[in-house]
């Protein structure tokens, strides 16, 4: 990632220090994929770098979450799976057959998240959720649940 690499800008706007784990991560992640910290540590461990340890990548994601720049969620039962944030957000569609995950903007929930503030109070976050079921070609080859 180049000094002038625009993630690295936003890191630095953000107080943080551009170090070479918060690089590495960074570098890793931009490629759009949603990640455990355990395949963040074996991809980051292929770049050619120095091994960095478990407690490293965590710290990492930690400290970029902290100030905005990556986020996570929680695809389905196992350990949290960490992105690139995006300013407005999105919702995770996963589905349950072939385990695809689609994204599409956070303003579908919209009247979801409306309705449960009117009838509780409560103030959803939907975007770190998944919503779970079948993805177009599964309900078509497996015929519609």
């Amino acid at each position: 990632m180049a000094a002038t690499d625009p993630l690295g800008a936003l890191v630095r706007s953000r107080g943080l220090r551009l170090t070479a784990p918060r690089r590495r991560v960074l570098g890793v992640l931009a490629r759009g994929e949603h990640l455990t910290p355990e395949v963040l540590t074996h991809l980051v461990g292929r770049d050619g770098g120095a091994e960095l340890p478990p407690s490293t990548i965590y710290r990492t994601l930690q400290s970029l979450e902290d100030v905005g720049i990556v986020t996570h969620t929680h695809l389905d039962h196992g350990p949290p799976t960490y992105h690139l944030a995006r300013p407005h957000g999105h919702l995770h569609l996963v589905c349950r057959s072939c385990k695809a995950v689609l994204e599409v903007e956070v303003q579908r929930a919209d009247p979801l998240v409306a309705a449960l503030r009117q009838e509780t109070g409560f103030r959803a976050d939907p975007t770190h959720m998944a919503i779970h079921g079948h993805c177009a070609s599964c309900s078509a080859s497996e015929g519609d649940r």
